[in-house]
């Protein structure tokens, strides 16, 4: 029996908006004076952070951490899966890395998994008040249902009530809640307490027909409709995010491969939302434009992902890229593949062998088993020495001569990076190279930007999760989100539309 109060947000679809939800929740209750925790049972990500207790998370976990004033912690997030072919993954168990499997073997490990599950879970509702749970996907996957941990098999096996959360800017927002229901359980289905609508823009007055049917079609309430929220920056779960357009003040271009296995690309949030920065991805099929910066982010198969670089033609893009004057970067797999040579003779991320880096750094990189996992702070040896604040997570170590010119120096002495000796190409484990304000001013002037207007990512971070929290607080009926979970909800008075809104019917959403 649960001790705390709870509730499990599951979504129709992916990306429907359930990581967002679960955050602004945790800043909303945060901001009311309850001690509360994001749990996400099993998350299949390659964007991870290191916890407090030196372990590894899903990044969205981290970001809900951090709206709830927390440090990351391991039972957070105790099963997480980082995809390193299109059927397997590295099992990573209470933030260490436990075996490489395949899609079925894990299906056979899952009752392992829900152990560890289950007591990360009755850590939590001991330890707090409150605890918000993200589903993973859709709990509507048919042939995911034997031995599920990630969505309605967990919300039973915890007693814990659901939300289901639908992108109505996708289209077939009703169709997604109705199907989705109609594909549970009966006791799933009773375990169901409302609807969130997400990524609404529009007139209201439209669109509540709809949820008049919806509510009267399902029994359940519509507990809110969220507006789009233009220009939110929060740290993505896995997937890419698409760069600012419209940057007439652009003093720099920079481009990034989007490498099939690309991890952490939040790395590069910085750069993407820099105001005189004009980013872009680049994927497959297309050819990399000239640019003045060119980075390469990490991987979880970097042997793999240097390999599609080569095929897609990026080997001789760089090439004439450096020799025109251009700068490079390498972070985590990307630094890795700057050197001479990479080796996995274990076999960690495929086929055990060793192949030949693009050169640029005197350095040679084998994978170990032992992951490294680390919370870094430092300063870079590059202009006046920049702080530097950010993680490593990765199974290579690299040595050589151009680690005798480091980027970085550690707060714990040591070193870590290197620069080449033209000064043109820089490498690091450190993901977050770019997160400091005086760190990414560094890094652009030496990218040839001169001086540039500072960019504060943490502070973005922090007034968007506000921003978040305030269009929760106007726009989702609290009172009886509050009453779901098991919480007071007279600090949560009922508001005076159905929506849960301040607005009367037919009012327009704003913009926000």
């Amino acid at each position: 029996m649960r001790r705390s109060a709870a509730l499990m947000v599951q979504g129709t679809t992916s990306d429907a908006g359930k990581s967002t939800l679960v955050a602004g929740l945790a800043r909303v209750l945060t901001r009311g004076g309850v001690r509360v925790a994001p749990f996400k049972p099993q998350n299949m990500a390659l964007n991870s952070a290191v916890t407090a207790d030196g372990g590894e998370i899903g990044r969205a976990q981290a970001l809900q951490a951090l709206a709830a004033g927390l440090a990351p912690h391991t039972d957070f997030n105790p099963v997480l899966l980082k995809p390193s072919t299109d059927v397997g993954a590295q099992v990573i168990i209470h933030g260490r890395a436990v075996n490489n499997l395949s899609a079925r073997d894990y299906h056979e490990y899952k009752p392992v998994a829900m152990a560890a599950v289950m007591a990360s879970w009755q850590r939590l509702v001991a330890a707090y008040e409150c605890v918000l749970v993200e589903g993973a996907g859709s709990p509507a996957e048919i042939n995911l249902r034997d031995r599920d941990i990630a969505n309605m098999g967990f919300a039973e096996a915890a007693d814990v009530p659901v939300v289901l959360v639908a992108d109505i800017d996708r289209g077939g927002v009703f169709a997604h809640l109705v199907g989705t229901l109609e594909l549970l359980s009966a006791s799933e289905r009773a375990r169901v307490a409302g609807f969130v609508i997400n990524r609404f823009r529009g007139d209201l007055g439209l669109l509540e027909p709809g949820l008049d049917w919806l509510e009267a079609r399902t029994g359940l309430p519509v507990l809110g409709v969220l507006p789009y929220l233009h220009g939110l920056f929060l740290d993505a779960e896995d997937a890419l995010a698409d760069a600012r357009a419209d940057k007439g003040e652009a003093r720099l271009k920079v481009v990034a491969p989007a490498l099939p296995r690309i991890s952490n690309h939040t790395d590069l949030d910085a750069l993407r939302l820099h105001p005189q920065v004009d980013f872009a991805w680049v994927g497959p099929g297309q050819v990399p434009p000239a640019a003045d910066l060119v980075v390469l982010p990490g991987s979880k198969s970097v042997q793999a992902d240097l390999a599609w670089l080569r095929a897609q033609g990026w080997q001789s893009y760089l090439e004439r890229h450096l020799r025109y004057g251009g700068r490079l970067v390498g972070i985590c797999g990307g630094f890795q593949m700057l050197g001479t040579q990479l080796a996995d003779p274990l076999g960690l991320e495929g086929a055990p062998g060793t192949v030949p880096g693009f050169g640029w750094l005197d350095m040679e990189t084998t994978l170990e088993a032992e992951k490294r996992l680390a919370n870094v702070d430092g300063r870079l040896l590059l202009g006046a020495g920049a702080a530097v604040r950010g993680y490593e997570i990765h199974m290579g170590v690299s040595a050589g001569a151009a680690l005798e010119r480091p980027l970085l120096r550690r707060a714990d002495g040591g070193c870590d990076g290197a620069i080449s000796a033209d000064g043109q190409v820089l490498g690091t484990y450190l993901h977050g190279l770019f997160d400091a304000p005086g760190a990414l001013a560094a890094l652009l002037a030496w990218a040839g930007a001169g001086e540039v207007e500072p960019v504060d990512l943490a502070a973005r971070r922090e007034a968007d999760l506000d921003r978040l929290a305030g269009a929760i607080e106007a726009h989702l009926d609290m009172a009886r989100l509050a009453a779901i979970m098991g919480l007071d909800g007279e600090d949560w008075p009922q508001r005076p539309s159905k929506l849960g809104g301040r607005f009367s019917k037919n009012a327009a959403m704003p913009s926000a």
